[in-house]
């Protein structure tokens, strides 16, 4: 039987040379702002959708672009589900604000890889490999 795989979408985005990542309320580790398609939804409007949710911003839809996509462990299940998250880049006009289940947003670096989730932490690793962060 095969490792069960959550579908997620993401959005990558920086300030300073760091990139933002949100925490769950009741959770420790952080991960990349987005969430779980519903039946049916785009990449784009999954994505739009779960960022207008945990960050109240309204994504430009003609300006979104695809990162990269990642696999890794998912967080908090011990019996070997993954997670895979399409990552994208996105311009919008406000600054992010936690909301919904979302209890706090900071902004990371490669020096911050142990508060980050397995997943986060290689996404991490691959924006640094880039230059895209410190």
């Amino acid at each position: 039987m095969s490792a069960k795989i959550i579908d997620k979408l993401g959005l990558i985005t920086f300030s300073e040379r760091k990139v933002a990542m949100v925490r769950s309320h009741n959770k420790e580790l952080f991960y990349i702002p987005g969430g779980k398609r519903e039946i049916n939804e785009t990449d784009e409007q999954a994505l739009c959708r779960e960022i207008d949710e945990e960050l109240t911003l309204t994504l430009h839809t003609d300006s979104i672009r695809f990162y990269s996509e990642f696999i890794g462990s998912a967080d908090g299940k011990q019996d070997g589900t993954q997670v895979r998250i399409r990552c994208y880049f996105a311009c919008f006009d406000d600054d992010p604000k936690p909301a919904a289940e979302i209890a706090e947003l900071a902004w990371l670096d490669s020096s911050d890889l142990s508060r980050c989730s397995a997943t986060a932490a290689i996404i991490m690793l691959q924006l640094q490999r880039d230059d895209l962060i410190n």
